[in-house]
């Protein structure tokens, strides 16, 4: 599966989502690539959820991890994300740890 795009390929709305919630391409790429299913997607809509070392700051609050989750389809053998999520925290009990 190809998991490579540009963010000229992402609706506007996906990306100000990424924005939102301080997604970045390359952490979506990688879920995709690493990640393992979503167990929540939605019949017709694919997902992977990934548990990446975070080690920072987000909205004024240190958390160890992020997990990324994002939903997508598949058309003309592309990866089409729809929509990403993403956790802060630690010791999330799903998604791939690394």
């Amino acid at each position: 599966m190809n998991t490579r795009f540009t963010l000229e390929d992402i609706h506007p709305h996906l990306k100000a989502r990424m924005q939102q919630r301080g997604v970045t391409q390359q952490e979506i790429e990688r879920a995709l690539s690493e990640g393992q299913e979503a167990a929540d997607a939605k019949p017709g809509t694919l997902g992977k959820v990934m548990v990446l070392p975070y080690q920072a700051e987000w909205e004024g609050r240190f958390y160890e991890q992020k997990e990324v989750t994002v939903y997508y389809r598949i058309k003309d053998e592309r990866v089409v994300p729809l929509t990403v999520k993403a956790r802060y925290g630690r010791d999330f009990a799903g998604g791939k740890r690394t």
